[in-house]
């Protein structure tokens, strides 16, 4: 019996609020987290060194992964080989309600990263074209997402098409080489389709497009809270800089990601918006209005209270306070 209340005794100091305090203050020993050629803020912030810079003072290295898409970035969160990652909003509540334990705290775009692709001589018009044809999309990436919710809009449903897994790249140059049909593309490869082989985008629609969303898996988040707050303060340096330095921002993801400057150009000018950093409930709605899909279409558990988990996802109130001062 004097075992057991020792026993029980230590598991409650364990988890009490001054252990986990002290578990809390454990130093940083790597900052881990992506870069990605759908967020421009990562490559600016990568190229100019201002992380390492800040974080050197500690004695922490930075280690940079490249994500190809919101399904890498989130395998990499999942199995906790990056800290913080960048994706679209819905794939981090597919992510998120699957069992991925992330939440985001800072919103790096607001883009129109994505639409249905077809070539410049495709017979291929409207969305109800695509019935039996063969098309081209990243699991778990919101193009992806934009592909389901887009046949749905035609009245199709998954299975009037021939799904084609492919990571992004691959799903550009299945398109060209005529291998597909149509494919669900993503900036920059999408614009550089565009400007370089004559593409044509043949549905666009941005309210499907989700918000850029900065994910932290969550213990990161409750041990080193400082430390996503000097992240967040670099994005928002970033933001700034290419807000006052857009042509400058766009050759940086034209060497980046191997793109012409006009293709860098069109994504950063006319398809990125900087404005929003903070999550509100603004994000909460879109993302509210836009997870019906992954019911309809199986992706979740069957029951999955995706409004609640949308509410455990969005963190509105972490950056609040360092936004407000920038």
């Amino acid at each position: 019996m004097i075992q057991r209340r020792t026993l029980l005794r230590a598991a409650a100091l364990a988890s009490s609020p001054l252990a986990l305090a002290a578990r809390a203050a454990a130093p940083l020993q790597e900052l881990r987290l992506d870069y990605a050629y759908y967020s421009p803020s990562s490559l600016v912030l990568r190229r100019f060194g201002w992380l390492e810079e800040d974080f050197k003072k500690d004695g922490v290295p930075v280690r940079w992964v490249l994500s190809a898409g919101s399904n890498r970035a989130l395998e990499y969160l999942n199995a906790g080989s990056i800290d913080i990652g960048s994706t679209a909003g819905l794939a981090a509540l597919l992510g998120r309600a699957n069992g991925n334990p992330i939440r985001a705290p800072y919103i790096f775009s607001r883009p129109e990263w994505t639409a249905l692709v077809v070539r410049h001589d495709s017979n291929i018009k409207t969305l109800a074209d695509l019935k039996g044809k063969k098309v081209a999309a990243t699991k778990g990436t919101d193009p992806y997402l934009f592909l389901l919710r887009a046949l749905h809009v035609a009245g199709l449903k998954r299975d009037d098409i021939e799904h084609v897994a492919l990571q992004h790249a691959d799903g550009r140059a299945a398109l060209e080489q005529g291998r597909v049909d149509a494919w669900a593309g993503l900036d920059p490869l999408m614009a550089a389709s565009e400007l370089d082989q004559g593409s044509r985008l043949i549905y666009r629609n941005v309210a499907f497009n989700t918000y850029g969303f900065l994910n932290v898996r969550e213990e990161f988040l409750a041990n080193q809270p400082q430390a996503v707050r000097r992240v967040i303060a670099g994005y928002e340096r970033a933001r700034q800089w290419i807000l006052a330095n857009t042509t400058e921002a766009a050759k940086i993801l034209s060497e980046e990601a191997k793109v012409s400057l006009p293709v860098a150009l069109l994504q950063i000018k006319l398809r990125t918006d900087l404005s929003h950093p903070l999550p509100t409930a603004e994000h909460v709605q879109a993302l509210q209005a836009a997870a019906p899909i992954l019911l309809s279409e199986q992706l979740v558990r069957p029951g999955t209270d995706l409004n609640r988990t949308v509410l455990e996802l969005v963190d509105t109130r972490f950056a609040a306070p360092l936004l407000a001062r920038a």
